[in-house]
């Protein structure tokens, strides 16, 4: 049950007097008795700290209280004692108790929000997956396989580099899917690409690198993290070809997406990457290589790994995100022999491990085939979706071409000169969050592309994808 006190004194003022105030109590009276002095003690609190109570206001007597409230009287006394404790009551001989004289912060109403038509609904943004199609009942029972099977030492700190199980599963699964040559003891798992791009900008700073080369169209996110660390980053050129690695000259690092150009969607020409490996060679270079999903090619064969061509010039980083969820936070980095120590042990400086148990999960994953499975059928979704992109654009919308949609999770959708932004709030109007090509442009690099959409086709749902592509299509020149 609940109950209130109210009390006045006729010789205080008006605007110091607890006229009418009323504390709610729950199931004041039963209990052991410091709950009841627990209840009371929270009801002030939240009184005083509410604005209910005003400062300066004057409290009833400890009996008088403890009378209206059929409490003991020390119950009372102690809950005051609490609170005079904590700064919220002052007391003093002759006064009695009151409310300190604080600044007590008041509760603001919530601002209206703007008139607007409502925010994006579909998401088209590159780079997430359709995460309804995680794989719930296949990844609990790997869960409690991998649980069950756990050794002792997995609840503990654990090794730096990631659990054992789960570098041998991603050494076997890298080498027969996509070619890398994978050792556990080379490869560090880190909670998320950014964090292994940090670990390797902070180690190339250690050797005194000041600049790396990156590709004129990426993400700000990964250009920023480096130059966090200090790292200045230089944009190549990019043609229908890939990324140009003739400007690598007078660099000693490079970050590339070279199975599949993110956002263009190219991948990178085989002269190229031999180009860019005798690169790192003779300059005793590194090549970070972001294969962000490269298990998701549609009309042929995958581009294998650039790792592969050598890998004691290249790092390769891969990533669930893409494939499971991105919610796991789980990465790897592949590294060369000679600096795979000093990587794990930047990570473990960072302390920031992981979760093993989530670990041994995907290495349960892995082994079982159940991966292999998940990854056969969301690329069957996934090119679908692609195709009826195509269509429908076909349809709707012929002048638009669409490109780089070999691999991946997005489409680049080639737009009339000067229509980029127009269309892009286009979109807006129809509830569509998207971004034009020109919001992935390195600041430094030349604006040799011209105006188009980047429209991520992996996050929408099955049952919403009809309803996406019409918005997209009414949107469009």
């Amino acid at each position: 049950m609940e109950n209130s006190w109210a009390t006045s004194d006729a010789g205080d003022p008006p605007a110091t007097t607890a006229r009418s105030f009323d504390l709610h109590l729950d199931a004041l009276g039963k209990g052991p008795r410091s709950g009841v002095r627990r209840g009371l003690t929270d009801a002030l609190r939240e009184a005083v700290r509410g604005g209910r109570l005003a400062p300066g206001t004057r409290l009833p007597s400890s009996r008088a209280l403890a009378a209206d409230l059929g409490v003991a009287r020390n119950t009372v006394a102690d809950a005051y004692a609490d609170l005079v404790a904590e700064g919220w009551l002052t007391a003093r001989q002759g006064s009695g108790t009151r409310v300190a004289a604080r600044d007590v912060p008041r509760p603001e109403r919530p601002a209206r929000p703007p008139r607007t038509r409502g925010g994006p609904v579909h998401d088209l943004m590159p780079g997430t997956p359709d995460v309804t199609s995680f794989p719930r009942a296949e990844w609990l029972k790997a869960a409690r396989r991998a649980l069950a099977a756990a050794p002792g030492d997995a609840l503990g700190y654990g090794d730096p580099r990631g659990r054992i199980e789960l570098r041998r599963a991603l050494a076997g699964y890298l080498a027969r899917a996509r070619g890398v040559h994978a050792d556990p003891d080379r490869i560090v798992v880190v909670p998320g690409f950014v964090h292994g791009l940090s670990l390797l900008a902070e180690f190339l700073s250690e050797r005194g690198l000041r600049d790396i080369a990156v590709e004129s169209y990426g993400l700000d996110l990964h250009w920023n993290r480096l130059a966090r660390t200090g790292l200045r980053t230089r944009p190549l050129g990019l043609d229908e070809r890939g990324t140009r690695t003739d400007g690598l000259a007078g660099h000693r690092a490079v970050l590339l997406t070279p199975a599949h150009q993110f956002p263009i969607g190219v991948p990178l020409r085989p002269d190229r990457r031999a180009a860019a490996v005798e690169w790192a060679r003779r300059a005793d270079g590194l090549i970070l290589e972001d294969d962000y999903d490269g298990e998701f090619r549609y009309d042929r064969q995958p581009v294998g790994a650039l790792q592969g061509l050598d890998p004691d010039r290249v790092v390769y980083l891969g990533t669930a995100s893409k494939s499971l969820a991105p919610a796991l936070r789980i990465a790897w980095m592949v590294l060369p022999a000679a600096i795979a120590s000093q990587v794990a042990e930047l990570k473990e400086a960072a302390g920031a491990s992981g979760g093993a148990l989530d670990q041994l999960t995907l290495a349960e994953f892995l082994t079982s085939g159940a991966y292999d499975r998940h990854v056969r059928a969301a690329r069957l979704r996934y090119r679908r979706r692609r195709d009826q992109l195509v269509a429908a654009l076909a349809e709707r919308a012929p002048d638009v071409r669409v490109t780089g949609i070999a691999a991946g999770l997005h489409a680049v959708l080639e737009l009339p000169p000067g229509t980029e932004q127009v269309v892009v709030q286009s979109a807006s109007w129809q509830r569509l969050a998207l971004q034009g090509l020109s919001r992935f442009r390195h600041p430094a690099a030349t604006a040799d592309r011209g105006d188009a959409l980047v429209v991520g086709y992996g996050t929408p749902a099955d049952h919403t994808w009809p309803a996406v592509l019409d918005a997209l299509c009414r949107a469009l020149p």
